[in-house]
């Protein structure tokens, strides 16, 4: 179920929860990246290639994920649109 999406330039950000994670898909000029953080919020976040690619890198902070997403992207991370839903991933 999608709980956001936003647009900046040709960067396009789907943020949604399953079962046991909350995901936000980055997706420009066909490369991908993901965070995502368990469903409960508190746990680190996971940078991985996909949605449901294995997991690069940790993080404790949202800022140093979205920079790792931009770097697989190809792009800057003032670049990534976060839907509002998102803002408060990390610890």
């Amino acid at each position: 179920m999608s709980d956001g999406t936003a647009e900046a330039d040709d960067v396009t950000a789907e943020y949604y929860t399953t079962d046991t994670e909350r995901i936000l898909a980055f997706e420009v000029d066909g490369r991908t990246a993901a965070i995502a953080q368990n469903s409960e919020g508190y746990a680190m976040l996971k940078v991985r290639p996909s949605a449901d690619g294995d997991e690069l890198e940790r993080y404790y902070g949202f800022d140093m994920a979205l920079d790792h997403a931009a770097e697989l992207l190809g792009t800057s991370p003032n670049d990534l649109p976060v839907p509002d839903a998102a803002r408060d991933m990390g610890m």
